[in-house]
């Protein structure tokens, strides 16, 4: 049997400047160079202000982690968990998936609803069943339909 060298660690991001790894450095180039930005587009005190705020969003995505996912994950989760609806409704009768039914107000009752028949599988199907699930479907059984 060939072995494989399997990766360990693959969560921890490589390090290029001492304890900041790449991430981290390419955000704090990108809010320097919003820094730099404001510096020659505002006046003094309103570019104090403004640098003050892209600061402080700058640190904040570069090296704070909130339950040891990084910032700009927890912040995409939150807004995406705040623009999806909380309460989920699995509609069977609807077939596609996405699409609204014109006439949603019709209401089907459970007698309506017919189940198909299920197909009975006795022991020995369920034993040559296992048999090619085990072999990984090297053996292909009496028939060959499942």
């Amino acid at each position: 049997m060939q072995q494989f060298l399997v990766p360990q660690f693959i969560d921890v991001e490589s390090k290029i400047l001492g304890p900041i790894t790449v991430r981290q450095f390419v955000i704090m180039l990108v809010m320097i160079g919003t820094l730099f930005i404001f510096y020659k587009a505002f006046d003094f005190a309103t570019f104090l202000v403004s640098g003050f705020f892209v600061l402080i969003i700058g640190i904040a995505f570069a090296f704070v982690k909130v339950n040891g996912m990084p910032f700009h994950f927890f912040v995409l989760n939150l807004v995406a968990s705040l623009t999806r609806p909380s309460l989920r409704v699995w509609r069977k009768d609807s077939q596609d998936f996405g699409v609204e039914e014109e006439n949603s107000a019709k209401a089907t009752s459970i007698d309506d609803v017919v189940a198909p028949p299920r197909k009975q599988i006795n022991r020995t199907r369920l034993s040559e069943l296992s048999l090619i699930i085990n072999t990984g479907g090297y053996y292909k059984g009496k028939n060959n339909s499942l």
